[in-house]
């Protein structure tokens, strides 16, 4: 896609998207800088492109708790302002949001409707963005998504990689339930929603994108050793015995139905995904 604009380059998401979508132009920090709302608005209304895709997001989670304003900035009023923007041009707008803007109790997974209510900044800052970006009114979808992973940036394959090859034992939370999913099949979702946009306009909306099956921190950790070969050995604990800054939501696990009605796109198998980035991640 040629004529796409990313928000975004070094990202997990924004890397997958290189590789699928060479192509397009990707903004980074030096370019767009996300603190900046108006700058991001402007770089959108001096681009000559076709449709808008937002990678970018402010992701440390426990920082947030002592960041709020920082987290805002680049979360909710620079995605606000590219939708804005967006629509003033007459394209297509694509936000990548979270699960944590739902506050993880229950036991179904949540659908696109359920009501939200995020238990720290992090989520309420996505949430935020989310509302910026309907309020825009011009043509947006957001894709909530969770526990995303890569061959590379900082996330909890590698770390559990590093750590299990370091230890005997490591104690991970089983308390939590959600979908680990692959960076690359974000991107390619991604991508896939954006051409179905820009055929149609009335295409869009929220929608929820997860790796299957769904499994707690503790059973992702499992299968991490497992197909790499290591003799780690995973012991479960449960979330008050790992403080955070920040709350995170038991229950995780996104219904993605709708994204395969609507777009024809399946969630993918985080085991096969896992496998590949094991792979590419072989010296």
């Amino acid at each position: 896609m040629k004529d796409l604009l990313v928000f975004g380059r070094t990202g997990q998401v924004a890397t997958e998207l290189a590789r699928l979508a060479p192509g397009a132009r990707f903004l980074g920090r030096d370019q767009a800088d996300l603190t900046d709302p108006a700058a991001c608005a402007a770089a959108i209304r001096a681009s000559d492109c076709a449709a808008v895709l937002n990678a970018a997001a402010y992701t440390a989670v426990d920082r947030a708790e002592s960041e709020p304003d920082l987290a805002r900035a680049i979360n909710a009023e620079a995605p606000a302002a590219m939708a804005r923007a967006a629509t003033e041009i007459g394209v297509p707008f694509l936000h990548i949001s979270t699960d944590y803007v739902f506050d993880g109790s229950g036991e179904r997974p949540w659908v696109e409707t359920d009501p939200t209510g995020p238990l720290g900044v992090y989520g309420a800052t996505k949430l935020a963005g989310e509302r910026g970006i309907a309020a825009a009114g011009g043509q947006w979808a957001v894709m909530r998504t969770s526990w995303v992973f890569s061959a590379h940036g900082a996330n909890f394959v590698r770390t559990m990689l590093r750590l299990g090859a370091e230890r005997e034992e490591l104690r991970v939370v089983a308390d939590q339930q959600g979908g680990p999913t692959p960076a690359a099949d974000i991107a390619a979702a991604c991508l896939a929603m954006l051409g179905a946009m820009r055929g149609d306009a009335s295409r869009g909306g929220i929608y929820h994108f997860a790796g299957s099956p769904d499994t707690s921190w503790a059973g992702f950790a499992r299968e991490i050793m497992a197909q790499a070969g290591l003799s780690c050995r995973v012991t479960e604990i449960s979330t008050a015995d790992y403080p955070t800054p920040a709350r995170r939501p038991a229950n995780s696990c996104l219904n993605c139905a709708a994204i395969q009605r609507d777009f024809g796109i399946s969630r993918p198998d985080w085991r096969a995904g896992l496998a590949k980035v094991l792979q590419e991640l072989k010296p």
